[in-house]
């Protein structure tokens, strides 16, 4: 096991796997539950590589993201993310206790990509459970409400 950096000592709360179950909402789009495995790994570097996937609640695949979460000194963290729908995001927050939350200074999108604009989302720690929630703004759609789920470590 890779001795924790001392940077990253605020985030490792955040460190292993977690799975459990989740529901979203979004205008246009019915409501609905998922499935969501979140992992953070420290691979040596100061930073963690995030992983996170998602199913519906008979397996099929439904979304994805990789990248990375980086403390930067005083609290504060960043954020790289890929996502498989033709959208890169950039976020920068805060890390208070067992709280990472982050809102985008970037969205980018390819020319079929989904107009995306602006997310913010929240890693907390309740009891033994990782809470995250998402909202999301796209063209003429405000930021609103998109995931939250609840997930046990693995």
């Amino acid at each position: 096991m890779l001795d924790l950096p001392p940077a990253l000592e605020p985030l490792a709360f955040l460190l292993g796997s977690w799975r459990g179950e989740g529901e979203g909402e979004y205008p246009g789009v019915e409501q609905f539950r998922y499935t969501e495995e979140l992992s953070f790994e420290h691979v040596g570097d100061p930073f963690l590589l995030v992983t996170e996937s998602s199913w519906t609640p008979d397996g099929e695949p439904l979304h994805f993201e990789r990248g990375t979460l980086r403390p930067l000194g005083d609290g504060r963290v960043d954020l790289a993310l890929a996502h498989p729908i033709g959208v890169a995001e950039v976020a920068e927050g805060t890390v208070k206790g067992t709280t990472v939350t982050l809102r985008s200074t970037a969205v980018v999108h390819t020319a079929a990509g989904a107009p995306v604009t602006e997310i913010e989302r929240r890693y907390r720690m309740e009891g033994d459970d990782l809470t995250y929630e998402l909202e999301m703004a796209m063209e003429g759609v405000a930021r609103t409400f998109h995931v939250r789920a609840t997930l046990p470590r693995v």
